[in-house]
């Protein structure tokens, strides 16, 4: 969830442009067909969107003003994510995230996924013909086979069960199927991938975090973690693991990514790596491009405290000097092969991060593109079994691993 940390980017965006990329030729109807039989037998399960926290930062929570049965893109600010998008994208499934800010500590983080849950559920519960809740596998393959979208909790942020494993487990029982351990900061019990080490991965009482989301079936999400945490974790989980919305540290050297060393660990746990869309995690180019602009940000309001509009003018001035670096369908590919190649086909799935982000890549604006990444993918000669096994097929099996190792506890 960074689309408030430097949700700037997008009021300059026309003005940061990068040139424009080549455009790959639009889907044949040969190519849609192959989609649609994929996905009439997968469901397109995306692992992390977070439109609840965006309808309660920008809108106030109030769903009164988010009419998600029309075209959201027309909302200020506009949403990525709407009902006739994402049936245009061939969605099946939707891991919405239950996000805490890491700045909320103690009860007020605990009630900040509390309501963020109620506002999820009151989503669902408007528009019974398109949202229903899934518990399981099961559920998911049901509901989408009912025509629906099955829609999933996942807290993003441990901060919330205040060190406290009563609370995790009532987490789960409100329907919580993932937990990614923590966000952008190191909490009581585990290393962030972005903030100062304590633990060298995980405490004593993490691991047993990890255990305990085991045994109630909770999918450990290590999105957001260290490396010595996500190697913590998938020593001592017996369930398979995910990574929600992460890409490939190889391509792009942000810690938040999965590095090729814990790509080689995920063959014998059953884990699935979920692939981000965030330009950030996915250009080294446009990190760098990204911190250059904070960084001028921060000097121009060092230098006009009063003045925002000078800031804002100032702003305008760097970008047209440094367009905005070009991402596009075809980056996303790179990082979902490169996992392939480590990892194995079974161990790739998506994670949009859809509604969490102020920039995305040229051809995957909203959740109507999906179809984009799976004709790239097929251009490239993947299989439609491969192709099953991203759009959903991993994360099944995986959430089904996790089912059976909760039912032997």
């Amino acid at each position: 969830m960074v689309r408030h940390l430097i949700a700037a980017l997008a009021l300059f965006a026309p003005l940061f442009a990068a040139p424009a990329l080549a455009q790959p030729a639009p889907p044949t109807r040969v190519e849609l067909a192959r989609i649609d039989r994929i996905l009439h037998r997968t469901p397109l399960i995306d692992g992390h969107n977070d439109l609840p926290w965006e309808i309660r930062e920008s809108f106030g929570g109030d769903l009164a003003r988010v009419d998600l049965a029309g075209d959201t893109t027309k909302l200020t600010p506009p949403l990525h994510t709407d009902i006739p998008r994402l049936r245009a994208g061939r969605l099946g499934a939707q891991f919405w995230s239950v996000y805490v800010p890491a700045a909320l500590k103690g009860r007020d983080s605990t009630e900040a996924v509390q309501r963020q849950i109620d506002l999820t559920r009151r989503i669902v519960q408007a528009h019974p013909g398109t949202f229903e809740q899934a518990d399981s596998a099961a559920d998911i393959v049901r509901i989408h086979r009912a025509g629906r979208i099955a829609s999933m909790f996942g807290i993003e942020g441990g901060e919330a069960i205040n060190g406290d494993l009563a609370l995790l487990r009532e987490f789960r029982a409100s329907g919580v199927l993932y937990m990614t351990l923590t966000h952008s900061t190191t909490n009581g019990w585990v290393d962030s991938a972005t903030d100062a080490p304590k633990y060298g991965g995980l405490s004593p009482f993490g691991e047993d975090v990890v255990r305990e989301m085991n045994r109630i079936g909770m999918l450990v999400d290590l999105s957001h973690v260290s490396q010595g945490a996500m190697e913590d974790a998938l020593r001592v989980s017996t369930a398979p693991v995910i990574f929600s919305h992460s890409s490939a540290r190889a391509l792009a050297h942000h810690p938040r990514n999965v590095p090729d060393e814990v790509l080689r660990l995920l063959p014998a746990n059953g884990g699935v790596v979920m692939v981000n869309f965030f330009p950030v995690f996915l250009s080294d180019e446009f990190w760098r491009w990204s911190a250059a602009r904070a960084a001028e940000e921060a000097r121009l309001k060092a230098l006009n405290p009063a003045a925002p509009d000078a800031v804002k003018e100032g702003l305008v001035v760097w970008g047209r000097a440094n367009p905005q670096p070009a991402t596009s369908v075809a980056t996303v590919a790179d990082h979902i092969e490169h996992i392939r190649r480590v990892a194995g086909v079974d161990h790739v799935g998506i994670g949009s991060d859809f509604d969490g982000v102020s920039a995305l890549p040229e051809g995957l604006g909203g959740v109507d593109a999906y179809p984009a990444l799976f004709v790239e993918l097929m251009r490239r000669g993947w299989s439609d079994a491969d192709l099953a096994k991203l759009a959903g097929g991993n994360v099944l099996r995986a959430l089904r691993g996790a089912e059976r190792v909760a039912a032997a506890h």
